[in-house]
């Protein structure tokens, strides 16, 4: 998606440790119309009418998943990283680690809201290792639902979550993958 990397190259920021900073459009401060078109672009990619859900997790991908729920017209569902008071019943859950936190969350999703009759579409801003997108396959598994596929706004190549996802069958869209990264480059697939 044209629009995005050139977003990317305009204001991402490269940090140390391959860390792809673009919290000034798209994970701090979202730029709607950009998000709006990354919705559009993600409809266009699957548009088939099986998605009954999208699945995301908190927080980073929130907003790209309600913007791009609206183009399927389906629900958002998303894991959180913390159990709390207003989560009543059972749960799924799946340990996942943070590439840019460093730390295992275990996240969880009420089981009121997935099952097996769902066809799930998973969102999110980032695919760097996989953890995040694998842990959220674990989830749609333990319910039994399908998975559709994988939106991914930005992937990072050279890094071997989209591989290890691909190889498990499941498809993964990607709207902007990123071949390499340096203090000085940045270059796209």
């Amino acid at each position: 998606m044209q629009l995005l990397k050139d977003r990317i190259l305009k204001d991402g920021v490269v940090k140390p440790g391959n860390v792809l900073k673009v919290d000034s459009f798209l994970n701090h401060q979202m730029d709607i119309a950009l998000i709006n078109e990354i919705g559009r672009e993600f409809r266009r990619r699957f548009p088939g009418d099986k998605v009954t859900k999208i699945l995301t997790i908190e927080a980073s991908g929130i907003g790209i998943a309600c913007i791009a729920a609206q183009y399927f017209q389906v629900p958002v569902i998303f894991a959180k990283k913390a159990q709390s008071i207003n989560i009543d019943g059972e749960v799924y859950h799946s340990q996942v680690e943070s590439f840019t936190h460093k730390r295992v969350y275990d996240v969880i999703l009420s089981k009121k809201f997935l099952g097996p009759e769902d066809h799930v579409l998973i969102i999110d801003d980032f695919l760097a290792n996989g953890c995040a997108l694998l842990g959220l396959i674990d989830i749609v598994k333990s319910a039994g639902a399908s998975i559709e596929g994988a939106g991914i706004v930005i992937e990072k190549g050279f890094q071997d979550g989209g591989r290890k996802i691909r190889d498990m069958g499941i498809r993964v869209e990607s709207l902007a993958i990123v071949d390499s990264m340096s203090d000085t480059s940045l270059t796209f697939r």
